[in-house]
């Protein structure tokens, strides 16, 4: 017979695991960071063209012309995932380059990030309909953004943590072709250092839905949950605003939890 502590621990284990699939059971502060015990070197993108990748929670890390580390703008992803395919139980390390890249509606369960390298995760594709889904893991380490939405559609980050970052989402600023962008953000936790939660374009119509949001150790309340800009096909946005409102960035205080 199992000791009882460790019956508890495989039951904590398996109600994470649920939770990673479903998106259905505690909340993101909840899980634990993996450590995981294999590390597996990506010279070149792991392409998923079908179906699903279950990386077994290895770590992934670039190596390369994927071995950088760098912020700049045009790198290769560690993983891109075709149309309707999904990437689960992945650890990317450093270097991670540009992260993810989903090329139309694809969903990410429980993958982690421990140190971002340009992007975590780049939306691309130009379906309106076209929706890519982040549920479970968490992201730390972030210069700039976590996940950057270049084509249309709408992004879903649900049972989600992230510190040490400068935006968690962002619409692109000046893509040449600018499309009406949704975001939907619910049970993610955000731990200082950080920026803002999401930003968006205001002037192409774009969208922010905040649900139960926790921000721990901000006690000046500097992040901005939701920052507003006027979007561009060149040069560079300019920030417009910032807060709750009835048209784009939509959530009320109540949405909002400091610890």
């Amino acid at each position: 017979m199992f000791p009882k502590t460790r019956l508890l621990r495989v039951a904590a284990v398996a109600a994470f695991a649920l939770s990673a699939v479903t998106g259905t059971a505690a909340t993101a502060s909840a899980a634990s960071w993996p450590n995981p015990g294999t590390s597996v070197p990506v010279p070149k993108t792991i392409k998923v063209t079908s179906g699903t990748y279950d990386g077994g929670l290895k770590r992934f890390y670039g190596t390369g012309d994927l071995g950088s580390g760098g912020q700049q703008e045009g790198q290769s992803p560690l993983f891109e995932l075709a149309n309707g395919t999904t990437l689960k139980n992945v650890v990317l390390g450093s270097p991670a380059a540009d992260g993810v890249h989903c090329l139309g509606t694809c969903t990410l369960l429980n993958v982690w990030w421990e140190d971002v390298g340009e992007d975590a995760a780049t939306f691309k594709g130009t379906s309106a309909s076209q929706t890519m889904t982040i549920d479970g893991g968490g992201a730390r380490k972030a210069a700039d953004k976590v996940f950057q939405h270049n084509g249309p559609g709408t992004m879903y980050i649900r049972n989600f943590q992230v510190n040490d970052f400068g935006k968690l989402y962002r619409s692109c600023g000046n893509c040449k072709t600018q499309y009406k962008r949704n975001v939907v953000v619910d049970n993610v936790t955000a731990t200082v250092p950080g920026k803002a939660l999401v930003g968006i374009n205001t002037n192409y119509g774009d969208t922010a839905r905040l649900t139960r949001i926790t921000i721990v150790g901000d006690s000046s309340r500097k992040i901005e949950p939701c920052t507003k800009y006027k979007g561009v096909t060149s040069g560079e946005p300019t920030k417009i605003g910032s807060g709750p409102d009835a048209t784009n960035c939509l959530y009320t205080a109540a949405d909002i939890t400091y610890k």
